[in-house]
């Protein structure tokens, strides 16, 4: 066999070799794992699975990027819906609170009116009623009297021109009757303090006083109205009118 055959497989018997350990280095480090354990024991080797080849893709990053602005799109809603109804409870709050208030004004109104109109009636009630005015019933008392309804209806005349004709007819007496002058001729007799004739009496007769020709006031009454219309006021008649 020639030399340069030898040193050849020398060679490749070499590099044959070298391979062969880097291959069991490789294995042995790759597949099987020694446990130390004390003396006596059992040495266990564990299989090591063979790594297994990792894919690189964008997509899961692109779903998961989806899902997060979902997810803070849908928090942002639901914050907008909380917000949103918030605002809704305050606005019914402040409706609310605006009803009571114009509901409490209303009553408060009420109320003083109705109080005010309490306190009208109460005054009315326990207004003191004024006391009508005392009269004598004799000549002072007509005269003054007969004064004060006068001086209501704007008919003219005074105390002294009163008196001094009722003297003059009737010398004070209210039931005095004229039966022998013209007028008790015609069947009118003139009668009272003034001497009226019946009628005269019913023509001025003062509302507010009786229709009575002997009623001392109503007599004095519708003969000074007469005398007021005739004359001007029964302060002017100084003789039988």
């Amino acid at each position: 066999m020639p030399k340069n055959t030898l040193r050849d497989r020398s060679r490749a018997l070499t590099k044959t070799n070298k391979i062969a350990l880097a291959g069991v280095a490789t294995l042995g480090a790759a597949a099987v794992a020694f446990s130390a354990v004390p003396s006596g024991g059992q040495t266990t080797t564990t299989d090591a699975a063979a790594p297994a080849n990792v894919a690189y893709s964008s997509e899961p990053v692109k779903g998961v990027k989806a899902s997060v602005t979902d997810q803070l799109a849908g928090a942002s809603l639901k914050v907008q819906a909380i917000e949103a109804k918030k605002a809704a409870a305050q606005t019914a709050a402040k409706k609310k609170a605006a009803a009571q208030a114009a509901a409490a004004k209303k009553a408060e109104r009420q109320r003083e009116a109705k109080a005010a109109a309490s306190r009208s009636v109460e005054r009315i009630s326990f207004q003191p009623v004024a006391a009508k005015k005392a009269f004598g019933n004799n000549l002072d008392g007509w005269i003054r009297e007969a004064l004060s309804i006068m001086k209501a209806k704007g008919i003219p005349g005074s105390y002294h021109g009163l008196h001094k004709n009722i003297m003059r007819e009737s010398s004070g007496n209210p039931n005095a009757i004229n039966n022998w002058d013209i007028n008790a001729q015609n069947g009118i007799p003139s009668k009272g303090l003034l001497q009226v004739i019946p009628p005269t009496f019913q023509a001025y007769h003062v509302s507010g006083t009786s229709w009575n020709i002997y009623d001392p006031v109503a007599n004095i009454t519708a003969a000074a109205n007469y005398a007021a219309d005739r004359y001007g006021s029964i302060d002017n008649v100084n003789s039988a009118y």
